[in-house]
């Protein structure tokens, strides 16, 4: 039996089904927040004045966390790449191979933490390439605590994660995909935000990565989600952007790079990011008042 103690919660002996539900207000409506036992403690489902934000179809589309190592032209992130919700092989399914180790879900927090599975199977391919991955449960650790308002905005998580990688990792280079959010395809005007003028500015489906927050917003403006990490001493983060016509999805991500020629170590690899909720202006507010604040 395992037992993990979390900050805002009691212990749990054994792994949590990973069923939670949290919500505050938010503005003149409330966010709700849900896990289910499917995604081993991912987040399922975000909601705002009654509109889904999150696509959650297979064990990939969520609001959720990654990471990848050693990628190269001919070896793909997909290759190596722990997932909190679970693998590709799990699909649609009721089930995930990822391990939900704790969960704590009260007063408007969520905590979890992970044994996250890597994408692929042993012998399955990505693009072509084969599975870099000997075993489908992997060692790496994932923690995150969630909490939705920030610093007077009560429409923004204050969205914390740590990757933990075991002793046993031998890397040169890693890539955490700190948090993606998949959201449905109505959500299909792309903004960044230009930190200079503070202004939202229109931007390409790409797909690509940039230096700006993205922003991912309806077009009448009524909803949007972005997308803010805040100042680190530990590497500047990419933003990307996705747009699958066939899947019916759009998606946005933030991403964080390590590389050490000799190796990289082992243990806590940990990011704050900050998830505006709201109309596209509200978005906007949020992401300009963060600029002038004292981190």
């Amino acid at each position: 039996m395992l037992a993990f103690v979390l900050a805002t919660g009691p212990v749990w002996a054994g792994p949590p089904d990973g069923q939670a539900v949290i919500r505050a207000p938010a503005g003149d409506s409330e966010i709700v927040i849900t896990t289910t036992h499917r995604l081993a403690g991912a987040i399922h489902s975000l909601k705002w004045h009654g509109q889904e934000f999150i696509n959650s179809t297979d064990h990939g589309r969520q609001l959720q966390s990654a990471c990848s190592f050693d990628n190269t032209a001919t070896a793909g992130a997909e290759t190596y790449n722990p997932t909190e919700a679970g693998s590709r092989r799990d699909g649609a399914g009721p089930e995930s191979t990822s391990r939900l180790l704790a969960l704590t879900a009260r007063d408007g927090v969520l905590s979890t933490r992970t044994q996250m599975a890597f994408w692929l199977a042993p012998g399955e391919r990505s693009e072509g390439s084969l599975a870099r991955n000997p075993t489908r449960l992997s060692e790496y650790i994932l923690t995150k605590h969630v909490a939705i308002g920030f610093r007077g905005w009560p429409q923004a998580l204050d969205y914390r994660v740590t990757f933990t990688l075991p002793a046993s990792a031998h890397h040169t280079a890693a890539q955490y995909e700190a948090l993606t959010g998949y959201m449905p395809p109505e959500f299909s005007q792309f903004w960044q935000f230009n930190p200079r003028t503070r202004q939202l500015e229109p931007l390409t489906a790409g797909p690509g990565e940039i230096n700006n927050p993205v922003v991912l917003a309806t077009p009448d403006g009524h909803y949007a989600m972005g997308i803010y990490a805040p100042p680190t001493n530990i590497g500047h983060p990419g933003y990307g952007r996705w747009k699958f016509d066939q899947a019916r999805v759009v998606k946005w991500n933030c991403v964080f790079r390590v590389h050490d020629s000799r190796q990289i170590h082992d243990g806590d690899y940990s990011y704050q990011l900050l998830v505006p909720v709201g109309t596209l202006a509200q978005v906007q507010s949020m992401l300009s008042d963060w600029q002038t604040a004292i981190w």
